[in-house]
């Protein structure tokens, strides 16, 4: 069986800084972090295929990602960053999976929906490629919308739109949830809910019934898990991660566990098991 991280990012910042890092609160993760830090990790949880995410706004890193990809055993998929508001369309370069934008970054919540931003996203569909969705719940009406109109692209909502764990609220993140999982072309990734929990005292149970509803709406063939290393150490040990991520799949039966934990990732992202040394 294939097992499959479909969200963790790598980053150097002797090429180039994060914007997004300023403050103290991104002390810990504020340094460059590797492949070889991730592949104790992998090994721990017997995961053979990765899917590396973009972390900024730049061709460039793109570029290294898919480098890097080519010389490892276990980074199966890129998905980068390209211009979808560039006026000849957006640059897709070969080796790519998939594109990505810092939506919940934009000022206009409605940014999704700008006629440059779909023309941008009709070319990613006709190259074939996957379009992560990085929303929080206040842009989460512009991505349902964006997805209706584009019933062609592949779409992959990450971190299930950033629930307000910490805050203890549920709307209107469930519904809004639930209205994009209606759509056939969306798919979540099981990630990042640590993060949005209280840093120095999440409980498991604070935490699963958000992890349960993305289940519930999505159904476990259409939700795929992943870390968000090394973002999720600012809440998290990785072996955190994937237990939460056991724990709320515990209920669904082992093919439908398969799916979440690689088949979906597999299928989506066009990920091949990956040769072993």
């Amino acid at each position: 069986m294939i097992r499959i991280d479909a969200h963790h990012h790598l980053w150097d910042l002797s090429r180039r800084s994060l914007p997004w890092m300023n403050g103290a609160w991104a002390a810990p993760i504020r340094r460059t972090w590797t492949e070889r830090d991730l592949l104790p990790h992998l090994a721990a949880h017997d995961i053979t295929a990765t899917v590396v995410v973009q972390a900024c706004h730049s061709t460039g890193e793109t570029a290294e990602l898919l480098a890097v990809k080519e010389s490892s055993r276990h980074i199966a998929a890129v998905v980068g960053w390209a211009d979808l508001t560039a006026p000849g369309g957006p640059a897709l370069p070969a080796g790519l999976a998939g594109v990505r934008h810092q939506v919940q970054d934009e000022a206009d919540p409605a940014w999704l929906c700008r006629p440059d931003v779909r023309r941008g996203l009709a070319a990613v569909a006709r190259a074939g490629l996957v379009y992560d969705l990085l929303v929080t719940p206040r842009e989460l009406p512009a991505a349902v919308a964006t997805a209706e109109a584009l019933p062609e692209l592949s779409f992959v909502l990450d971190h299930a739109a950033k629930p307000p764990v910490a805050a203890g609220e549920w709307e209107p993140w469930a519904t809004g949830l639930r209205r994009l999982a209606a759509l056939p072309n969306v798919s979540c990734k099981l990630s990042g809910l640590v993060t949005e929990a209280d840093w120095g005292g999440w409980t498991k149970q604070q935490l699963l019934p958000y992890a349960r509803h993305v289940l519930e709406t999505f159904g476990p063939d259409r939700v795929l898990y992943g870390s968000d290393w090394p973002v999720c150490t600012l809440a998290a040990y990785y072996d955190e991660v994937a237990a939460l991520a056991e724990e709320a799949t515990a209920h669904l039966a082992p093919a439908e566990r398969a799916a979440v934990f690689g088949g979906n990732a597999a299928r989506v992202y066009g990920v091949a098991a990956p040769q072993r040394a």
